[in-house]
């Protein structure tokens, strides 16, 4: 079995780091004994511009038939011919996830003594797999792979005799990964997912298996789209073990709080108060202000760029007023908790007709986002560099030109009037600044005139009359349409 990790570098980050996150020197060829081989792992190239590190498991027949006496694949009974004549040694498997646990510990637990920081630190990686069986074909992989961040996942069939072509595909691929990810990340997808392709493990698999699943699952597979089937065949279909992973990773999706800030956190209520004397959460009041905006400007087809895990998209869907909504964010693992969220695939075909969720990023025009009503930027602005505001009011503001736009985003001034926040801390750890009332309206005038647009300001949630409200928004309203309207 064999398969490689390349990056690539410049001379402020070279590719040689990778050496340091595997703990494994570029100039060495190390060999590590494994309960059913040898696995080795070397560098064919190690240069400040590209490193490539290769992992090859050389299985011993003996010790794996000698270990798996009386078990077949998975634990089941097998046949004393398939004990010999299997695919074991030279396809990738459970083996080889085995291999990499053993071998690349460190590296799959984002551990770098050596250069601190350096695990959480994404590389452009290219990971590449002569055989890997495929239960499910090409399709099944790229299913697995794509809504992890990978921007490209090749899965090329191997034919099953190249001087027969008629014979037709193998089950195995050949699998080519590429795009900017954490190692840490990388490595664990492959952990789970090799075993879960082959559809069959060499041990007999038992209750810490499921502890292995999700330690090696953590940050991913409670959202992935495929996880019942992963979930499933990873735990080699056994029900007991495999309703208890499905619980359990049902409680990590219900703790997650990737999205909360602290004034969410802050408007929390415990179940047991009376529902007269719940403050309503900030971000529902936020929620309520756009579509409240979005109905004094008549706007049927809406966009909502930023949609996260889709909450607004799903406010604008029970409104019958809104005949057209598209979510778009950057991230794939958001749109896929949005997709569970407004449960798409139980979706009616009329209300299905009304909703879209697209991938996409606002620091770029994009034709697909011209010709609706209004355009929605809540709490989004804030998550960029200022670096590139200038590109994501062009795309929205210049290109796309909504006749209306709302943009919403965290007063700095009101963060003193949260107790749960050290001073001087913003309130998300990915916020990039957060503007003052001053700044914010310096900045959306500037915008309306370069792009003809009027705005308003409307205070979101208490307006403290020292600090003013703890959300601003900005409603813009294209000029021309004003004055079309006014003229019809």
């Amino acid at each position: 079995m064999f398969l490689t990790i390349s990056t690539t570098g410049t001379p402020e980050r070279p590719a040689t780091d990778l050496g340091f996150l595997l703990h494994k020197h570029p100039d060495k060829a190390q060999a590590f004994s494994t309960s059913h081989g040898t696995a080795h792992v070397f560098y064919p190239e190690a240069s400040p511009e590209r490193c490539t590190a290769a992992l090859l498991l050389e299985v011993d027949p003996v010790a794996l038939v000698r270990r798996s006496r009386g078990k077949g694949r998975g634990g089941a009974p097998d046949s004393a011919l398939a004990q010999y004549v299997n695919d074991r040694p030279y396809a990738a498997s459970s083996l080889l996830a085995v291999a990499m646990g053993t071998v690349f510990r460190s590296a799959l637990r984002g551990v770098c003594a050596a250069r601190p920081g350096l695990a959480d630190r994404p590389l452009p990686l290219r990971i590449e797999i002569p055989a890997l069986p495929a239960r499910g074909g090409a399709d099944l992989v790229r299913a697995l792979f794509g809504p992890l961040g990978w921007t490209s996942v090749d899965a090329e069939p191997v034919a099953l005799d190249e001087r027969f072509p008629g014979w037709g595909d193998s089950r195995y691929v050949r699998l080519v990964l590429e795009g900017e990810l954490r190692l840490a990340d990388a490595l664990r997808h492959l952990y789970v997912l090799l075993p879960v392709l082959d559809d069959a493990k060499h041990y007999w698999v038992t209750t810490d298996e499921v502890d292995k699943l999700l330690r090696a699952g953590e940050g991913w597979l409670a959202d992935h789209p495929e996880h019942k089937l992963i979930t499933s065949r990873y735990l080699s279909r056994r029900w007991g073990l495999t309703r208890q992973a499905m619980e359990r990773l049902e409680l990590v999706r219900l703790a997650e709080a990737d999205d909360l800030d602290v004034e969410d956190v802050d408007n929390a209520v415990d179940d047991t108060t009376d529902t007269e004397d719940r403050p309503v959460p900030l971000a529902e009041q936020r929620r309520e202000a756009i579509l409240r905006a979005l109905h004094a400007a008549g706007a049927g087809t809406v966009l909502d760029l930023g949609c996260g895990q889709g909450q607004l998209v799903q406010a604008l869907l029970q409104d019958v007023r809104f005949t057209r909504v598209v979510g778009v964010d950057v991230s794939v693992r958001a749109l896929t908790v949005a997709a569970r969220r407004l449960r798409l695939e139980r979706m009616g075909e009329r209300q299905a007709a009304r909703v879209k969720l697209i991938q996409g990023s606002l620091a770029y025009t994009d034709k697909r986002l011209q010709g609706y009503d209004a355009a929605v930027l809540s709490e989004v602005v804030e998550h960029l560099d200022l670096p590139r505001l200038p590109a994501l009011e062009y795309a929205v503001f210049g290109s796309a030109r909504p006749a209306t736009v709302i943009v919403t985003t965290p007063n700095v001034e009101y963060n003193v009037r949260w107790e749960t926040l050290p001073a001087g801390h913003v309130r998300h750890g990915d916020h990039r600044f957060e503007w003052t009332r001053e700044e914010f309206r310096d900045w959306a005038r500037g915008v309306g005139e370069r792009h003809g647009y009027g705005v308003e300001f409307v205070p979101v949630g208490p307006d403290d009359p020292e600090v003013g409200p703890p959300t601003q928004m900005a409603v813009f309203a294209r000029v021309a349409t004003a004055r079309q309207e006014k003229a019809a």
